[in-house]
């Protein structure tokens, strides 16, 4: 069982920054994949980025790259085992429900093949 709790959503204006934390606890194999989903009122939850939970292979939304780092912190800088979203040159258009997720069957994209989430974390983009 994997328990994730997402942190650092806010109320940012346009071109700012936010950091989002996922500290993740559990059984964690290297193999995992820690994804950040994000989803607004009536549309269906949508990809951010992903990243092995070793800290290999980020993988980026067409709609973030650029903009958006996924890391995993060193676990002798951070014990916590967090996965960190760094979010840059923030748009309007980035504003929802923030959420973290674990998968142990190794997806990148699809939300249906994530095992575990977060409660999420707003972030409200103002223009």
């Amino acid at each position: 069982q994997v328990q994730l709790v997402e942190s650092g959503g806010g109320l940012v204006q346009a071109g700012g920054s936010l950091r989002l934390s996922c500290a993740a606890s559990g059984r964690i194999f290297s193999s995992y994949v820690m994804g950040w989903f994000r989803q607004v009122p009536g549309k269906e939850r949508e990809f951010v980025a992903a990243i092995r939970w070793n800290g290999d292979s980020p993988s980026y939304a067409d709609s973030v790259k650029g903009r958006f780092t996924i890391s995993r912190d060193n676990p002798r800088d951070n014990p916590k085992n967090t996965v960190t979203l760094q979010m840059n040159s923030l748009k309007p258009e980035d504003t929802a429900v923030y959420y973290c997720a674990a998968s142990y069957r190794g997806s990148w994209r699809n939300t249906d093949s994530y095992d575990w989430w977060g409660q999420g974390t707003q972030v409200t983009v103002s223009s």
